[in-house]
């Protein structure tokens, strides 16, 4: 596996238009793409800062993992994403050396990227998501 670079942070949010007030009128950062992924039950707003985004996200369903994360946490950090050369090639790695996967196999997320999760009870608490192009 060979990561190249963290892709983006991904921030629960309960309100997008609510939290880019925020990252627009005080960071003055540009929001440059907002999506729904409709099988993963959210919407998203892309912020770039250097080579790292930031990715809001906003439950459109209450029964999606974002709401249930909101209501047991409040809203923050959601969730560090790694990018790389191959996401089912990188899940099947860390699965051989123990890790506990949310994703067996790379599924399609936001932007068009080959995602796949890390369960956080294998990544010391952190939701972990490998993505690639």
């Amino acid at each position: 596996m060979n990561i190249t670079h963290i892709e983006h942070i991904g921030i629960a949010v309960k309100s997008i238009e609510e939290a880019k007030k925020y990252y627009e009128d005080i960071l003055g950062l540009k929001c440059y793409a907002e999506e729904e992924v409709s099988d993963q039950k959210v919407k998203t707003a892309f912020f770039l800062v250097g080579q790292t985004k930031i990715e809001l996200l906003e439950a459109t369903s209450e029964d999606s993992s974002v709401a249930k994360f909101i209501e047991k946490r409040g809203e923050g950090i959601h969730h560090i994403a790694f990018a790389n050369e191959n996401t089912d090639k990188a899940l099947k790695e860390v699965e051989e050396k123990g890790v506990v996967l949310i994703d067996k196999q790379a599924r399609k997320g936001a932007e068009e990227l080959s995602i796949g999760f890390l369960h956080p009870k294998s990544t010391f608490g952190v939701l972990t998501e490998f993505c690639s192009k």
